[in-house]
């Protein structure tokens, strides 16, 4: 993707985010210098991964096959292991009309997926076989807001405003935005984007960014690269 077209989808997320009047945090409109200023304060946004995300996947097709995040806060696994402390995360997501977040499980997370506002939520969803892989013949049961719902493999449930779905280990999914674009609520377990998607193609989980402009702000991925 390149990095103007990364900028435009901030711009545009920021738009629909404050349509709806939720406010982010002081962390996410730092430019790439009062990011490096807040260093090493800001270490644990670094280390945390929280903060600003838009991908393709790899794929080059934002519109079909994408999805913008931001990672509000991610807590730390050793405190998931031992059961105590940090144990959570959250995120704010937007799905556009149509456009896929492609088939995946997590290993280790479960999350409530939540539809904020805007239009509806699609999930796909199929069961796994006994070794955690894709079973197309596989089925299962999920919870909506708390009530047990059995799923047939392959079956959509659409999420209107308000409603949620409670996604285990195991639970492979795909969702999109039903008839619009749908601002999305994500509370889990910790999140570990760079070791617990396990998607059904082999694709990527992060966007290869063409640098064609300065950043708006800096993207997660960018991290590494740009803050060292």
């Amino acid at each position: 993707m390149k990095r103007s077209r990364v900028n435009a989808i901030m711009a545009e997320a920021e738009e629909m985010i404050a349509q709806f009047g939720f406010r982010l945090p002081p962390f996410a409109w730092w430019s790439v210098d009062e990011f490096r200023a807040a260093l090493p304060g800001a270490r644990r946004v670094i280390s945390a991964r929280m903060g600003w995300d838009i991908t393709d996947y790899g794929q080059g097709d934002f519109d079909r096959l994408g999805l913008f995040l931001f990672t509000l806060r991610n807590g730390e696994l050793v405190d998931l292991r031992s059961g105590g402390g940090m144990a959570y995360a959250e995120k704010l997501l937007i799905s556009r009309r149509d456009q896929i977040s492609p088939m995946h499980r997590h290993i280790v997370k479960a999350e409530d997926i939540i539809n904020r506002g805007g239009a509806g939520l699609a999930v796909q969803l199929y069961g796994s076989d006994r070794a955690g892989a894709f079973d197309e013949t596989a089925g299962g049961i999920v919870f909506c807001d708390g009530v047990p719902r059995i799923f047939a493999p392959g079956e959509v449930i659409v999420l209107q405003p308000g409603e949620s779905i409670t996604l285990r280990p195991g639970d492979w999914h795909a969702f999109w935005g039903e008839g619009g674009d749908v601002l999305i609520g994500e509370v889990s377990t910790v999140n570990d984007d760079l070791r617990d998607n396990i998607f059904r193609e082999p694709i990527g989980r992060f966007a290869e960014i063409e640098e064609d402009e300065a950043p708006r702000h800096l993207l997660v991925s960018d991290y590494d690269a740009w803050l060292g």
